[in-house]
C-alpha cells in the first residue's frame, strides 16, 4: 500500500522545491500513483482549508503575502519590456514573489537598482504575483502642486488655487499628461530645486472641472489648510525606519490576532484576540488580547517624523481619499498589521468576568504576526452561519471566541449606560472619475459593535494603568452639558411629548431614557439630534475629567496610534511606566501636554469641517441632476433667515430660505426656535415633517436650497396678497434684494 506523507512532509518539500510544487511533482517525489493520488489530493485540500497551501495555476505555494504598501527593488525590464521588481521584506518560507511594475504615463522612468515605494495588489492566474503601482522613488520626495492647467504654445502653466500663493508653475509640451486648458491639475516638481525663472512641474493627474466632484476633497484640503504633502527630511526619516526585530519584545506570533477593518481598509491599527480563561477562579470568564501598532518604535520624541505628526494631530478622511497623520513607508507599511508579517505591537491582555467585569489586565511590548485581516461584513456574515474560504478555518478557535467575550461586554455596557444615540451615518460611493454614484446610510454589524466595545475597553486599561504609575498622559475628556444646552434638550423634549427629569445629577442613563421613550416614533430623528446637539466637544488634555459620553471616569487614547497623535503620546508614556525603552516620554514633553492638547485638539476639529465641507459639496453633485424633484424630510433647524430640513433619501441638509415660505411675515422666536406667520399663525417648529422641492444645488459651495409644498402633510398656507395676486413693486425690489442676501448665506450656511 502507498504511504501517503504527513503534511509536515509536504510542507516540506514545497518549501525546498519552490519550483516543483504542482499535484503531479509533488505525487512524483512521494511515489504516488494511481487511486492513492485521490489521498493526497485530499490532504492538499486540507492544507489549502487549513491556511499552510494556496493553490494557484495549478500548483501549491506558501500564503505568506506581502504588505499592500511594499518597498521593491526594481530588477529591470525583461525582453517585452516589461519591469519588474523584487520585495525589500519577504518573510515567507516559500519561493519569492514576482511583482509587476504597472507603470502610468506620468510616471518618472525607472531602471535596475531603483527602490520604490509602491501599491501592490495581489492577482491570481497569471505569470507574476503581485501588480504595483509606485508611490515614489525610495529618497526622492518631489514637491506636489495642485492648480489650474492654462495652456501655452511651449506647453502650459499651472496657476496655484493655494490661499495666498501666486506663484506659477511651468510644464513642458511632454510633461502635461494631456491637460486640457482650464482644468484641475496635480502636479510634482521636475528638474532641481532652487533654479532661475519659474520652477518646472509635470503633471501626474488630472482632476478635470475644478467644480467636478474629483475635486471636492482636494479644494477641502486647500482651503482648510491641512498639510498634504510631508517635507524631505520627514520622508528621508520613513525611507531609513527598518522592521523591528524580537530584540527586547516578547513573541506574540503564535497568538491568532486578527485584524478587523472596513473592507477598504489601507491601514490596520488594531488586531484582537480572545478565549476562554483556563483560570479555575473564573470559570466562564474570558481572555482578551488588544495588540496596538507600535509607532513609538518608529516616530521616536524630537524627530522630523515626530514633529510633523504633531503638526497634523491627526489623519483626514475623505470619500474619495486619506490625508495620513504619517507617510506611507510607515502607515501603509511598517507601522500596519498586515497578514502574514512580523509586527511590532503594544498589546495589553484584559481578564474578564462572565457579565464583562475587568478583573485585570497587563500591558506587553512584542512582535506579533496576524494569521488574518478580515472586514466587517465577512466576520459577519461568518458568525451568522455563512462563513466565506478566509473565516472557515478561523470561525472555531477565533471569531467564535470574539463573540462570546463580546457578549459579556455587552452586559458590562447596558450596566454602565453609555449615551445610545442612534444617529445613521452616510457612506458616500464614487466611480473611478469620482463621480457620487450612491448615498446610503451604513450597516451597523455587530462585529463593529464588538471592536469598539473592545478598543474601549482597551483604552480604559491605559488610562488605569498610567495613573497607577503616576506617569502623565493626555486623557480623552468629554465633559458634561451645559445648563444651558440640557434646558434647551428638555423644552424640545416637552413640545415633543417626552420628559426629560429636572433637579438632578444628570447621568447618561437619564438621557437614555428620553432616546428610548422616543424610538420608534416620529420624534425619533428629532430627540437623537436634539441630545446630540446638546453635547460639548470631546477634547485631549492632561487633567482626567472623565468621558460623560461613555460614562467612564477614566479614558485615554491608546488604539490608533498611526492617526491620532493622542494615541502616540499614550504609547510613549506606556513604554517609560514599563521602562520598554529611550523611546517614552521626555521631561520636557511632560510640560508640554497641555499646550499639546490644545493643538491636537484644534486639528481634530479642522479635520471635522473639512470632512464635513467635502461631504456636503459631494450631496450638492449628487443632488444637482435632480433639481426640480420633490422629496421627504423633517425640520432639523430654524434660523431668522430660513428653516434647514435634513432629506430622508441622502440626509443631506437643505434650507429654505424664508422667502419660499408661504406670501407673509414669519415671526422668529429664538428662544422657542420656532416661526410663526403673521397671517395665518402657521407655526414651524423643530422635528416636523416636511415635502420640500430640490431648488439649488451648487457643487462648488455644497448649499442646498429648497421649496416648502407641505408640513405634516398639511399645504403651506399663503396668507395676505395684494390685489390681483400681485406683490407690491416696492416690496418685489426689497424682496429682491433679501432674496440676493439669503442666497449668499446659503453658500455660507453648513449645519
Amino acid at each position: 500500500m502507498t504511504r501517503i506523507p504527513s503534511k509536515p512532509e509536504i510542507l516540506d518539500w514545497i518549501s525546498e522545491n519552490p519550483t516543483l510544487t504542482a499535484k503531479r511533482d509533488i505525487a512524483k517525489a512521494f511515489g504516488i500513483k494511481g487511486a492513492a493520488r485521490i489521498d493526497l489530493k485530499r490532504v492538499l485540500k486540507e492544507l489549502e482549508a487549513e491556511g499552510h497551501l494556496e493553490k494557484r495555476n495549478r500548483s501549491y505555494q506558501d500564503p505568506d503575502r506581502l504588505p499592500p504598501v511594499s518597498v521593491l527593488l526594481v530588477t529591470g525590464p525583461d525582453a517585452d519590456g516589461d519591469l519588474f521588481a523584487k520585495p525589500m521584506e519577504w518573510h515567507g518560507d516559500g519561493v519569492e514573489p514576482v511583482v509587476l511594475v504597472v507603470t502610468r504615463a506620468a510616471d518618472p522612468a525607472l531602471g535596475a537598482g531603483d527602490r520604490i515605494l509602491a501599491r501592490l495588489t495581489l492577482v491570481k492566474d497569471e505569470a507574476h504575483h503581485y501588480e504595483a503601482r509606485l508611490i515614489r522613488r525610495i529618497g526622492t520626495n518631489p514637491r506636489r502642486v495642485m492648480g489650474v492647467f492654462r495652456k501655452t504654445a511651449e506647453g502650459g502653466r499651472i496657476l496655484p488655487i493655494d490661499k495666498g500663493s501666486d506663484k506659477e508653475w511651468i510644464v513642458a509640451s511632454d510633461a502635461a499628461y494631456g491637460a486640457k486648458d482650464g482644468e484641475l491639475v496635480e502636479a510634482e516638481q521636475a528638474g532641481p530645486k532652487g533654479r532661475m525663472g519659474l520652477p518646472r512641474a509635470r503633471i501626474v493627474e488630472r482632476l478635470g472641472d475644478p467644480s467636478a466632484a474629483k475635486a471636492v476633497s482636494l479644494i477641502a484640503i486647500h482651503q482648510h489648510g491641512i498639510p498634504d504633502s510631508f517635507p524631505d527630511d520627514v520622508i528621508a526619516d520613513a525611507d531609513r525606519a527598518k522592521p523591528v526585530g524580537l530584540k527586547g519584545r516578547e513573541d506574540l506570533r503564535d497568538l491568532p490576532l486578527v485584524t478587523i477593518d472596513p473592507s477598504d481598509a489601507r491601514d490596520h491599527d488594531d488586531a484582537c484576540y480572545a478565549h476562554a480563561d483556563d483560570d479555575p477562579a473564573n470559570a466562564g470568564g474570558h481572555i482578551v488580547w488588544v495588540a496596538i501598532a507600535d509607532v513609538a518604535a518608529y516616530v521616536t520624541p524630537g524627530g522630523a517624523l515626530d514633529g510633523e505628526a504633531r503638526k497634523r494631530g491627526n489623519s483626514t478622511y475623505f470619500p474619495d481619499r486619506v490625508v495620513p497623520m504619517l507617510p506611507d513607508r510607515l502607515s501603509g507599511d511598517l507601522c500596519s498589521l498586515h497578514e502574514g508579517v512580523p509586527r511590532g505591537c503594544i498589546a495589553v491582555r484584559m481578564q474578564l468576568d462572565t457579565q464583562g467585569t475587568k478583573l485585570s489586565h497587563s500591558f506587553h511590548r512584542g512582535l506579533m504576526r496576524s494569521p488574518a485581516s478580515l472586514h466587517y461584513e465577512e466576520v459577519q456574515q461568518a458568525i451568522d452561519g455563512q462563513p466565506n474560504d478566509r473565516c472557515s478555518a478561523l470561525l472555531e478557535p477565533v471569531i467564535k471566541p470574539l463573540y462570546a467575550a463580546y457578549a459579556a461586554l455587552v452586559a458590562a455596557r447596558e450596566r454602565r449606560q453609555p449615551l445610545d444615540l442612534d444617529l445613521p451615518e452616510r457612506r458616500i460611493e464614487l466611480d473611478d472619475d469620482g463621480q457620487v454614484t450612491s448615498v446610503h446610510f451604513k450597516d451597523r454589524l455587530d462585529a463593529h459593535r464588538l471592536i469598539e466595545e473592545f478598543m474601549v475597553l482597551a483604552n480604559v486599561a491605559a488610562a488605569e494603568t498610567l495613573i497607577a504609575k503616576k506617569v502623565p498622559l493626555l486623557f480623552r475628556v468629554h465633559e458634561e452639558p451645559t445648563p444651558e444646552k440640557l434646558d434647551a434638550l428638555r423644552e424640545t423634549a416637552q413640545a415633543s411629548g417626552f420628559t426629560l427629569a429636572k433637579g438632578q445629577v444628570l447621568k447618561t442613563a437619564h438621557l437614555n431614557r428620553l432616546l428610548t421613550a422616543a424610538a420608534g416614533t416620529d420624534e425619533a430623528e428629532l430627540i437623537n439630534i436634539s441630545t446630540l446637539r446638546s453635547m460639548t466637544q470631546a477634547y485631549y488634555g492632561p487633567q482626567n475629567l472623565g468621558h460623560f459620553g461613555l460614562a467612564l471616569g477614566r479614558y485615554a487614547h491608546f488604539t490608533s496610534p498611526i492617526r491620532r497623535y493622542a494615541d502616540l503620546i499614550v504609547h510613549r508614556a506606556l513604554i517609560t511606566a514599563h521602562g520598554w525603552g529611550t523611546d517614552g516620554l521626555r521631561p520636557e514633553d511632560y510640560d508640554a501636554l497641555e499646550a499639546t492638547g490644545e493643538h491636537i485638539s484644534d486639528t481634530e476639529r479642522r479635520s471635522m469641517v473639512a470632512e464635513r465641507d467635502t461631504t456636503d459639496r459631494y450631496m450638492a453633485a449628487y443632488l444637482s441632476e435632480r433639481v426640480g424633484n420633490e422629496f421627504s424630510g423633517r425640520i432639523s433647524g430654524i434660523a431668522r433667515f430660513g428653516v434647514f430640513v435634513k432629506l430622508d433619501e441622502t440626509g443631506a441638509d437643505g434650507l429654505i430660505p424664508m422667502r419660499s415660505i408661504g406670501r407673509e411675515y414669519f415671526h422668529y422666536d429664538a428662544d422657542e426656535n420656532t416661526l410663526m406667520g403673521a397671517d395665518t399663525g402657521m407655526t414651524i417648529a423643530l422635528g416636523q415633517r416636511a415635502t420640500v422641492r430640490l431648488a439649488e444645488a451648487a457643487p462648488v459651495t455644497g448649499g442646498i436650497a429648497l421649496e416648502l409644498l407641505s408640513l405634516d402633510g398639511d399645504a403651506i398656507p399663503q396668507g395676505r396678497q395684494s390685489p390681483a395676486g400681485r406683490t407690491p413693486r416696492r416690496n418685489r425690489v426689497k424682496a429682491k434684494r433679501k432674496a440676493d442676501k439669503t442666497k449668499r448665506k446659503v453658500k455660507r450656511s453648513r449645519r
